[in-house]
């Protein structure tokens, strides 16, 4: 390819992002078993390996394909996200590989530790000006004005991983699951946030024909679960979601319910309590993977009781260091009442025994 060629950048700056990708490899998969429920594994993709701590990082990556792809960025492009949450430090990231300008718009009440993960990034951020319900708009507003790129993650994350995200997450899992006793796991579980990887797990599942079902745990605030039991599309909860990555107030665009088997509500002080128990266990974990392990413990009680073994994988979206100083920290959960309080017990309970009395 000539070096003067309009499109010469973009295939370079793809071939950055895939080298990344190879460099870094598969995300690990660790297995717990736990005596209380002998004869069924919990596998834990761990997405927090990723160079930016969080299962966003693969997203973000697909979108920068993606959007490269369709020559929406160029190699001066400044790039904005509205976020100030793991995105804008996977965006951070990517830009500052490619030497692109990135921009963060951010909720006033941004935590400082946040801010601080997007700086030593790459990436710079400011305040936004008009409420939280109007960033993604304030933002797109933004970059039409400066010439950058909005990189919207709630809208162009399902179709950016679906055709640019190869190896996908549900690829990676199931080739590291080949080897294990039970290759395909009765339930796979995850969180969701855009809906781009419950819709990534779900269309490989049914790609390939496979029993597994796919199970979505979500926290308190969020549309989810009571969209996907009403059948109504757009519903709405007019609250943000206490669970970092996961819960929407509104069923995002990347959300695929024909996707889903099984939508799990879970307090959020029990994903509080999960977390907890995982550090415990010597997986330290961030908030929506303790959102995702309690649901994937209520599946386990629920095959204990059909006299079922086998397996279930759960998606490891987040890792502790983020959160020690909030999710981690017993005076901040108490402020919030957030303290783990009987649901830590529930889980000691069902570790050693086998009995659940989760919701």
């Amino acid at each position: 390819m000539a070096a003067d060629h309009p499109h010469a950048w973009a295939a370079r700056a793809i071939r950055l992002l895939r080298d990344e990708a190879r460099q870094h490899g598969p995300t690990p998969l660790h297995t717990l078993r736990l005596p209380g429920v002998p004869g069924i594994d919990l596998h834990l993709k761990d997405e927090s390996a990723h160079p930016t701590g969080t299962l966003k990082h693969r997203l973000v990556r697909a979108l920068f394909t993606y959007t490269l792809a369709a020559g929406a960025i160029q190699d001066s492009t400044p790039v904005l996200v509205a976020t100030g949450g793991p995105v804008a430090v996977a965006a951070a990231h990517f830009a500052r590989l490619l030497d692109l300008p990135c921009t963060a718009v951010v909720p006033p009440r941004t935590p400082a530790a946040a801010l601080d993960r997007i700086t030593a990034a790459g990436g710079d951020w400011q305040y936004a000006e008009r409420p939280p319900a109007a960033l993604q708009e304030e933002t797109r507003a933004l970059a039409e004005a400066t010439g950058g790129h909005f990189l919207d993650h709630f809208t162009d994350a399902a179709p950016a991983v679906a055709s640019c995200g190869d190896p996908t997450l549900a690829d990676e899992l199931f080739a590291q699951l080949r080897t294990t006793p039970h290759p395909l796991p009765a339930w796979l579980v995850t969180g969701a946030g855009t809906g781009a990887t419950s819709a990534t797990l779900g269309r490989h599942l049914h790609r390939h024909g496979h029993p597994t079902r796919l199970a979505v745990a979500d926290p308190e605030n969020s549309a989810y679960y009571p969209s996907w039991t009403t059948g109504y599309s757009g519903y709405a909860t007019g609250m943000p979601s206490r669970i970092p990555g996961i819960g929407r107030p509104r069923v995002e665009p990347g959300f695929l319910p024909t996707a889903v088997d099984l939508v799990v509500p879970v307090p959020d002080p029990a994903s509080v309590a999960a977390l907890h128990w995982l550090h415990t266990a010597g997986f330290p974990a961030g908030p929506s993977t303790g959102t995702a392990f309690w649901a994937a413990c209520h599946l386990a009680a629920r095959m204990r009781e059909k006299g079922v073994r086998g397996s279930i994988a759960l998606v490891m979206g987040d890792g502790a260091d983020p959160y020690r100083a909030t999710y981690l920290d017993p005076a901040w959960l108490t402020a919030r009442d957030l303290e783990p309080g009987p649901h830590r017990t529930t889980l000691d309970r069902f570790a050693a025994t086998g009995e659940w009395a989760g919701a």
